[in-house]
């Protein structure tokens, strides 16, 4: 499942998105009224985590934004904003849930697991695959062309990531924060060291080769 965080306090993101993570869910976070609209146009999400009081569109204003698109994506607001009258225009607005600032996490998923489960979401793919490559979620294993192919914890990550993300060209940026939950580029080759091991793995004894290097911009996993 896949769920967008828009929130422009770091400690309150990083506490979201970190949790969401734990919960197997697919997190993409942006701080910023402007980049959230450019967000839910471009890609699609089962959830949004939304603030309500945002750097330079409110997030009233992106919520009423997709609701005239007809984008009925179930959006949960997170507002220190926790009076009644605040609530409502929240609601009225297009939200479908509200939730005042503090919080406790374990409340936020279940909220967000509820509305998941409005849209119509039954239940988390257990099965990604490109090509002949597949990987199985439930029992942790990874095959090519039927052969097993043995990945440690962190390349299993790194290639589940690179699925979901399959003909996507995604940052180094992007893989520290979703396989090594850092928020910043700690100036080392982690990445560079692990994409070449997975390289190895799953493109050496196999053809075509699905994991390219896009000069300037990352990685991406593609079938020919």
């Amino acid at each position: 499942m896949h769920v967008l965080v828009v929130e422009d306090d770091a400690r309150v993101a990083g506490h979201v998105v970190k949790g969401l993570k734990a919960e197997g869910w697919l997190v993409d976070h942006v701080a910023d009224g402007r980049q959230a609209l450019f967000q839910v146009a471009a890609e699609t999400y089962d959830v949004v985590v939304l603030d309500r009081m945002l750097p330079n569109v409110d997030g009233l204003k992106i919520l009423q934004t997709m609701r005239a698109a007809g984008d009925s994506t179930p959006v949960l607001i997170l507002s220190a904003l926790g009076d009644v009258d605040n609530r409502v225009k929240g609601l009225r607005a297009g939200g479908d849930d509200y939730l005042a600032k503090p919080f406790a996490f374990s409340e936020l998923l279940a909220r967000v697991e509820a509305l998941s489960r409005r849209k119509g979401v039954v239940q988390e793919t257990t099965e990604l695959a490109l090509a002949d490559l597949q990987m199985n979620l439930l029992t942790r294993t990874v095959t090519r062309r039927g052969e097993p192919i043995e990945l440690t914890t962190r390349e299993f990550a790194l290639l589940e990531y690179l699925l979901r993300n399959a003909g996507r060209v995604v940052s180094r940026s992007m893989l520290l924060e979703a396989v090594w939950d850092y928020n910043f580029d700690p100036q080392t080759n982690i990445i560079d060291q692990h994409v070449s091991r997975l390289r190895a793995k799953i493109d050496k004894d196999f053809q075509p080769p699905l994991l390219q290097t896009v000069r300037g911009m990352g990685y991406s996993l593609r079938a020919p």
